[in-house]
């Protein structure tokens, strides 16, 4: 029988849109079929002793490619019969693939995310992922700019490896009905027209620049509340930020709120925005933006910020619109114009969510993945 060993920092119980899009391939997977090697993390045993899939830990908090990570994983391949291998993000743990390959690996698929990008850039990490592209069956990509801009790294038989494999989204899960009424109760918000941003706080996802285009936003809407949704290390930033503008009346942050909590916030929401923006000299883009496919499957329409492949995420003026993440001016015009022209707004959910059922699905992800290892078509 065939069966997968998935070799992944990125899982549960740690968020994050990698840690979700691996998930979301292992649950969709035969439970027979799959094994995760992956790190410890606070709330592991719990969270394992629910799947049922058998999910082994690393002692260490991080998994590199050192000798005594790749004899534990060569010995989980072994272990547990598996002869394909699939990494949830190819750099750095790709680096394993030769080894794997000789222990027995028929087929090797590794996933690459925004963050492979950078690796594209830099002298060094360059040149591992040439490696990983060259020793791998597939090597994947989100968007069509991430597969352009990684690449530029790989050698002619790595950039013939390269496959699209986007993330997708549960439209079952993420539904128009599916909680937000709850939301604006708990929060106090009531009828108020609300843009929601459901993101790590973190520079790049832009929040900042929503705070600072929300003066202009009250001064056309002034009933009108925005809600971050999420926790990181910008939270302490954006709170002056807040205080400085006069903003805490209309301007809610949740703080962590946990994955499988989420999808109510879309719900709530008129309209889902957050203006990503590429950092550090282009070494710090947007992958693609999952959360916009989730917001769109609940029917609303979306604000995108262009940046890298997140402009994939979305038709322009059908299902929302891309903005300069740069200027607050900008991301402003559209809020209001979607906060105050319902007819356009409810369009443009209705677009999203019928793309989103249409061509971002998880169970046509996940077919498309086996197919990559080399599982029979079903």
């Amino acid at each position: 029988m065939p069966r997968t060993l998935v070799v992944t920092n990125d899982f549960p119980t740690r968020q994050g849109g990698i840690e979700a899009f691996v998930a979301a391939l292992c649950d969709r997977f035969p439970p027979d079929e799959v094994v995760v090697y992956t790190a410890s993390m606070p709330g592991d045993a719990a969270y394992d002793a629910a799947l049922p899939y058998p999910v082994l830990r690393d002692r260490a908090s991080t998994l590199l490619p050192t000798p005594r990570v790749r004899r534990a994983v060569v010995a989980a391949l072994h272990e547990h019969g598996c002869d394909r291998v699939l990494f949830g993000a190819s750099a750095p743990l790709g680096l394993l693939a030769p080894a794997l390959r000789e222990a027995g690996a028929r087929r090797v698929v590794a996933i690459t995310h925004g963050h492979e990008v950078w690796w594209a850039r830099v002298p060094g990490t360059r040149q591992a992922l040439r490696r990983i592209g060259d020793s791998v069956d597939a090597l994947t990509y989100i968007s069509g700019w991430c597969r352009d801009q990684i690449a530029r790294a790989l050698s002619p038989r790595g950039r013939a490896h390269q496959q699209r494999l986007a993330p997708g989204v549960d439209s079952e899960r993420f539904t128009p009905g599916c909680g937000g009424g709850r939301v604006r109760a708990e929060r106090g918000i009531g009828d108020a027209p609300l843009v929601v941003c459901a993101a790590r706080l973190v520079p790049r996802k832009g929040q900042d620049t929503l705070i600072a285009a929300w003066p202009a936003v009250l001064r056309a809407v002034p009933d009108a509340r925005l809600l971050v949704v999420g926790d990181g290390p910008y939270r302490e930033r954006l709170d002056q930020q807040v205080a400085k503008l006069g903003l805490g009346a209309s301007v809610t942050f949740t703080g962590p709120v946990p994955w499988a909590e989420i999808p109510p916030y879309f719900d709530a929401a008129d309209v889902f925005a957050m203006p990503s923006r590429t950092r550090l000299l282009g070494l710090e883009p947007e992958g693609l933006g999952i959360v916009y496919l989730e917001a769109a499957s609940c029917g609303k329409p979306v604000v995108v910020g262009r940046s890298g492949g997140a402009p994939d995420a979305v038709v322009d003026g059908v299902t929302g619109y891309l903005v300069d993440p740069r200027s607050p001016a900008d991301v402003a015009a559209r809020l209001v114009e979607l906060l105050t022209d319902r007819e356009t707004a409810r369009r443009m959910g209705e677009a999203g969510r019928e793309r989103a059922r249409a061509d971002w699905q998880w169970d046509a992800v996940a077919r498309t993945c086996r197919g990559y290892l080399g599982y029979p078509e079903a």
